[in-house]
């Protein structure tokens, strides 16, 4: 535990060092740690709790109306992309191969990360997370893998240092 503790205070000095905005300091640490909880509970479990992915999509569509209000539709819209691209991608891999390929978890974190950066955002974000998803799959050598640390990764990229 003593890593993930190291790890938050990490993402909080990284956030400083991002912006300099006091607003956004918080905002974005608030992101960082949801990000760091979410990517190792699913790299402990498989599973993206809804208790954490779904108040991220409120929070991130808070965060824009209060600090960036002309962007709320935009990420509106990118919560609303980044959940349908993925849920039907995952029914898609589903009925192909009568298996699951992509958990729902992984569409609701999708989601919260459209609410946080936008829909223009989302196709650098998903390409930074299949990057990270195929060295994460030839490091670790499972067929299955936590998607999930692989978007958070990308999210906070994104986040910090696009917009």
């Amino acid at each position: 535990h003593l890593a993930v503790e190291l790890a938050a205070l990490a993402i909080a000095i990284w956030a400083a060092t991002a912006d300099s905005d006091p607003a956004w300091i918080w905002a974005n640490c608030i992101l960082g740690w949801t990000l760091l909880a979410l990517a190792w509970i699913d790299l402990e479990t498989l599973l993206l709790p809804d208790l954490l992915t779904l108040p991220l999509i409120l929070a991130g569509l808070a965060a824009t109306a209060w600090l960036d209000p002309d962007a709320l539709a935009d990420h509106a819209i990118g919560a609303a992309i980044g959940y349908l691209a993925f849920r039907g991608i995952e029914l898609a891999y589903r009925a192909l191969r009568n298996r699951d390929g992509l958990g729902q978890g992984d569409a609701k974190l999708l989601a919260a990360a459209g609410a946080w950066v936008g829909w223009d955002m989302l196709p650098t974000l998903i390409v930074g997370a299949a990057l990270a998803g195929i060295a994460f799959a030839l490091i670790r050598r499972q067929r299955m893998i936590p998607f999930g640390p692989c978007i958070a990764a990308a999210l906070w990229l994104v986040r910090l240092y696009t917009l």
